[in-house]
């Protein structure tokens, strides 16, 4: 599964929004938005944060197979 099906995937399960998730990692919801459409390669704190409200690792979100 590509990382950004992986995003929007744990977006979901958890019923977020792009907003919400922006919000709560302290980026524009076009930043969450660019990553989940391949065009940002987000910083590792960032990915870090992202895994945080998500309740996923590294591996699995960001980890292309």
């Amino acid at each position: 599964m590509a990382k950004k099906l992986k995003l929007k995937a744990a977006r979901a399960v958890r019923d977020m929004t792009q907003a919400d998730l922006a919000a709560a990692v302290g980026v524009s919801r076009q930043t969450i938005n660019a990553i989940e459409k391949g065009e940002y390669n987000p910083t590792i704190n960032l990915c870090r944060s992202i895994c945080r409200v998500l309740g996923k690792t590294l591996d699995e979100l960001f980890w292309e197979e």
